[in-house]
């Protein structure tokens, strides 16, 4: 069940859209509108707009757009019930309660459960580590140099060496095998039946960012294997898009977020007062960690480890960031392995320089190549340009593309490479065309990858914009149009609702938003509000407009002629009709005053 479209609308009505969106995006006025940098893509030049009137945002770059609740619903990743709760609270709107179905109560209720065993496993861990039997465990952590108040922030534990305690104390509490399966905590064979799947371990509780326990992650104590281990996915427990210590590092007064990889990373830094570090959770980056680091902060310094695998682990981390619209520099470690070794030998002032100090990600990724090619010779010389020129070719910007090519001149000048040169070897590249892999893959919403527009659906676009920019033109285009004339499936229904809300005496792009759940429809219907055409004069505009409308009139009796029964002679006329009604449409195209005042 969902809630009524008077209670969306209501709560979408009490949320102006500039007002929300300017608690994420700086927002400058221009003219009727608003514009900023998008937060959906990386961009130099604001390319994204904030319309009032029309109560919707659109971006000119990457194509995302909608209404107040597809904004939070996309810059949150909430979903539809989540944003909708957030802004009416936002907004002082009291949601009427809903009855839920058996199968969502259901749903709803185990994950309640497998939380609250969570929550109690940590609790167990807890104390265990201060029992004598966690001393071994307890002088591991005191031994890496963490004090009784890291500790305890981040609650970190021990399993003991048996391997179903906690199996028998999670029991003696009335949890069913299938829940305690279901919670990760346990394995099951024929021969053992369940068992403690973290035992003998220091036990680093993985918490999301309402610090609910989610998961578990477990450094062996001697010399078993594997020596770190983490919970499998669950119910409740996604690796790919959860970070450890961001609970806490979201609160954090700086403007970055330090990205390292593991829990004593993160614990050690918290400890030196860096407490805006997190760590990827036993996995790779993925585009579900940088949406999620998208949410609280426009920029990470990426601090792996100094060996290969560290090298190698930023070098995918920068280009997934990148895509989300998160910038990021690489912070140089050595001669040290890791954050912790570092602060512990050199001190936090130190490290403090290393970060400010950072190295923009775009010249890292520049440097390492250069490291991959004899560039005492000139063969690598010449490779190492190519492989410039492909990475300045993932840059849409072309400011930004200009910026970099004259840093990588002015940093390989000895090499005899001017920013002409490289400027040259990129066009040239481009003009060959590069294996589509070794670009980055623009969103789904760039201009890009979206197929070619035809004519005719251009022409159905600006009307649609038009009519829901200027209001008053609909009593012109009655005379001529009706939303069948829209041959494009999505454009009629559009226009269908249109011209209903047209009846009722309000057009309103932002509320007829909410009729469409698919986040792609969303999307282009979005677009459909916002289609352009530079127009200067009045001529101009009148031109435009008659251009369209003819346009449209031309596909709509193109389709019904490609779709006409040959045996219906009552639409034979109909069709004979309306390309007379056209064409004397056409001769007269003068009399179609229009104005857009």
């Amino acid at each position: 069940m969902r809630y009524s479209d008077d209670i969306i609308e209501e709560v979408r009505m009490k949320n102006d859209i500039v007002d929300v969106i300017s608690q994420y995006v700086r927002l400058t006025r221009k003219g009727s509108s608003y514009f900023g940098l998008c937060p959906f893509h990386n961009e130099k030049t604001p390319s994204f707009s904030v319309t009032p009137s029309k109560q919707m945002y659109y971006c000119f770059g990457c194509g995302a757009g909608g209404n107040v609740y597809n904004f939070v619903m996309q810059y949150e990743n909430y979903s539809f019930g989540e944003a909708l709760s957030h802004l009416a609270e936002r907004a002082g709107v009291e949601l009427p309660k809903i009855e839920y179905s058996q199968a969502a109560r259901a749903k709803a209720e185990k994950r309640a459960t497998l939380l609250e065993i969570n929550k109690k496993a940590a609790q167990y861990f807890y104390y265990q580590l201060r029992r004598e039997n966690g001393k071994t465990a307890h002088d591991y952590l005191t031994g890496r140099g963490l004090s009784e108040e890291m500790i305890k922030k981040f609650g970190l534990g021990y399993s003991d060496k048996y391997s179903d305690d906690l199996y028998k104390y999670l029991k003696a509490q009335n949890y069913t095998d299938d829940l305690l399966r279901e919670s990760g905590l346990f394995n099951v064979d024929e021969r053992q039946g369940m068992y403690d799947k973290f035992w003998n371990r220091v036990i680093f509780p993985i918490m999301d960012v309402n610090n609910r326990v989610i998961g578990f992650g477990g450094r062996v104590m001697g010399d078993g294997k594997p020596k770190y281990l983490n919970s499998p996915e669950t119910q409740i427990f996604d690796k790919s898009r959860n970070l450890y210590g961001l609970n806490i590092a979201r609160t954090t007064r700086k403007n970055y977020l330090i990205l390292c990889e593991g829990y004593m990373d993160v614990i050690s830094m918290h400890q030196a007062g860096f407490t805006n570090a997190v760590a990827s959770l036993g996995t790779a980056l993925t585009s579900g960690h940088a949406s999620l680091v998208k949410r609280y902060t426009q920029e990470v310094l990426l601090l792996y480890d100094s060996d290969e695998a560290g090298v190698k682990a930023a070098l995918r981390a920068i280009p997934i960031l990148r895509e989300a619209g998160v910038n990021s520099r690489v912070v140089n470690l050595r001669p040290h392995k890791d954050p912790d070794e570092f602060i512990k030998t050199e001190g936090a002032e130190a490290f403090e320089k290393r970060l400010e100090a950072a190295m923009d990600s775009f010249m890292f990724r520049v440097s390492i190549a250069a490291g991959e090619f004899p560039m005492e010779e000139p063969q690598g010389q010449n490779r190492f340009f190519d492989r410039c020129a492909q990475y300045l070719l993932e840059l849409s910007d072309e400011l930004e593309r200009n910026l970099y090519i004259e840093a990588i001149v002015k940093e390989y000048r000895r090499y005899g490479i001017s920013v002409e040169n490289l400027r040259k070897r990129v066009n040239s590249l481009a003009m060959k065309g590069t294996p589509a892999e070794k670009r980055i893959q623009p969103k789904s919403g760039d201009p890009a990858v979206r197929k070619k527009e035809s004519a005719g659906e251009k022409s159905q676009k600006l009307m649609l914009t038009w009519l829901v920019t200027y209001p008053g033109i609909f009593e012109t285009v009655e005379k001529y149009l009706t939303p069948s004339d829209f041959v494009v499936p999505l454009y009629k229904e559009v226009a269908e609702m249109l011209w209903n809300q047209r009846k009722e005496g309000d057009v309103n792009p932002a509320r007829l938003l909410n009729a469409f759940t698919d986040s792609d429809e969303q999307k282009e219907v979005a677009s459909l509000f916002n289609a352009t055409i530079h127009l200067e004069t009045r001529e101009e505009q009148e031109r435009a407009f008659s251009d369209a409308l003819l346009r449209i009139k031309q596909e709509s009796l193109a389709k019904k002629n490609e779709n006409w029964d040959p045996t219906d002679m009552a639409a034979l006329q109909e069709l004979v009709q309306a390309k007379k009604n056209l064409e004397d449409l056409g001769r007269k195209r003068q009399q179609l005053h229009i104005s857009f005042e």
